[in-house]
């Protein structure tokens, strides 16, 4: 159910991207003064303004569904920390060492 959601959740921001995107500026609309506005008539005579925009609203409300969902299934499947479940080395007793017996030194003969 949860990679299901994440993959959704994943097409949805590459998708909501790509709208964003495609959009036209506020500058765009100077362009249509000087006869620049013949290419948008694919999406009729208004552009694609009104489409884009509902686009970006339904794509905008599916995202935040599945972030919010994510999020509520998470918290229920975490029932502890990650950092507890992190193991410590134990640190190790210094050794102790007896100390070699240091070498005689010959006395000088008097």
């Amino acid at each position: 159910m949860v990679s299901l959601i994440i993959i959704l959740h994943v097409f949805v921001c590459v998708l909501l991207i790509l709208v964003v995107l495609l959009q036209a500026g506020k500058g765009a609309d100077m362009g249509s003064t000087f006869g620049a506005g013949g290419s948008q008539t694919v999406f009729g005579s208004g552009g694609a303004a009104p489409f884009l925009t509902k686009l970006t609203t339904a794509v905008a409300v599916i995202f935040m569904i599945t972030s919010i969902g994510l999020t509520i299934l998470s918290s229920r499947s975490a029932k502890q920390s990650v950092v507890e479940g992190i193991s410590l080395p134990t640190p190790k007793a210094p050794e102790t060492k007896t100390p070699e017996p240091s070498p005689s030194v010959p006395q000088p003969k008097k």
